[in-house]
């Protein structure tokens, strides 16, 4: 009998197992808590995905604004380059002389036109 005693111990009531496996109820001050955090979750990856996307924006422009400052430094290397040939007087005459068909005192220029044949 005393065996019998123990077993029956041992083994849980049904009202017991009925507490443990059911569920407890939300309390009105922790369902408040969870939809704060709820909320403040949304909010915070609303802003984590704003800032990505801006970035990603502001990625793209810079691209492009990093194409066009390489034109304008190419262009300021020709216009300088430009800029010293036209200083130099033998350059500006032998330019004058190819494209306005300028010439020097005592000096004819015949102006032979292309064969368009060729």
């Amino acid at each position: 009998m005393a065996e019998e005693k123990e077993v029956r111990k041992k083994k849980p009531s049904a009202k017991t197992a009925k507490k443990k496996t059911s569920k407890r109820k939300m309390t009105p001050l922790l369902r408040l808590f969870c939809y704060v955090v709820i909320i403040i979750s949304g909010l915070l990856l609303y802003r984590v995905f704003t800032e990505v996307y801006t970035t990603m924006t502001l990625k793209k422009q810079l691209a492009e604004v990093q194409v066009k400052y390489q034109e304008v430094l190419d262009e300021n290397a020709y216009l300088t380059s430009e800029r010293a040939k036209l200083e130099d007087p033998d350059y500006v005459a032998s330019y004058a002389r190819g494209n306005y068909l300028l010439s020097k005192d005592d000096e004819q220029i015949f102006y032979l036109p292309e064969d368009e044949n060729k």
